[in-house]
């Protein structure tokens, strides 16, 4: 990758015609939404934090599960600069996000054309009618009380597979980007990982983010807190 300063890195997101963004934990953290395996992240002393994030820990242990979800939610986080700065790019050229995130702050930005590759926790449903839920109210139990079924928040678990809807947009939205831009994400958990390969052999690839990823072309890189990136655009 090409190291370069924020000044080529905003002026390649202020030309492009068309961008993707592909965003990650790093994103929300100014957020105050902390990621998953970082030094303070979620994941940091809880033994078995995948299993806890399972299906079959939902199914075979809820309230473990449940136990566990509950620290997933943020519901006092407002979207950063970096929400705000790709909802409003949104509003005046072609621009979609496709996220690994679960926060629902994409969406509280404004986000015109978004995907919640992994769904969102703020939405909510009982397994058992299928009515939705608030998450407020989830919050409070994760027992229906209409028919006393289990909530649970729309999100992919460890064993579930992805919406196939969400995989068709987001191969397009890559497909037909003069620009994706990888931000604030480790860029190891696939199928998310995999998007890159749909990238347009005339696109140009901008990675944002604390440290390098791997990658299978030639990409422009800037390694800093996105933030600095976004708050010179517009």
């Amino acid at each position: 990758m090409q190291t370069i300063d924020k000044k080529k890195a905003a002026t390649l997101i202020e030309q492009a015609e068309t961008i993707t963004f592909l965003t990650g934990a790093g994103v929300s953290t100014a957020s105050g939404v902390h990621d998953y395996r970082s030094l303070s992240g979620l994941y940091q002393g809880v033994e078995q934090p995948e299993y806890l994030l399972s299906h079959s820990c939902m199914i075979e242990e809820p309230e473990k599960f449940y136990s566990f979800i509950q620290t997933l939610y943020h519901p006092k986080a407002k979207p950063n600069m970096i929400h705000l700065k790709m909802a409003e790019l949104g509003r005046i050229k072609d621009t979609w996000v496709i996220s690994q995130n679960i926060d629902g702050l994409h969406a509280a930005a404004g986000t015109k054309h978004l995907v919640n590759f992994h769904g969102d926790l703020y939405d909510c449903y009982c397994r058992k009618c299928g009515q939705n839920v608030s998450a407020k109210t989830y919050l409070l139990s994760d027992c229906h009380d209409r028919c006393g079924g289990q909530i649970r928040p729309n999100i992919v678990l460890y064993e579930e597979g992805l919406e196939e809807r969400a995989i068709e947009l987001s191969i397009e939205a890559v497909a037909e980007a003069d620009l994706v831009v990888i931000v604030g994400t480790t860029f190891q958990v696939h199928p998310f990982c995999d998007l890159i390969h749909y990238a347009a052999n005339t696109a140009k690839i901008l990675v944002i983010n604390q440290t390098a990823i791997q990658l299978n072309r030639d990409a422009y890189f800037f390694k800093q807190d996105a933030a600095s990136v976004f708050e010179t655009i517009l």
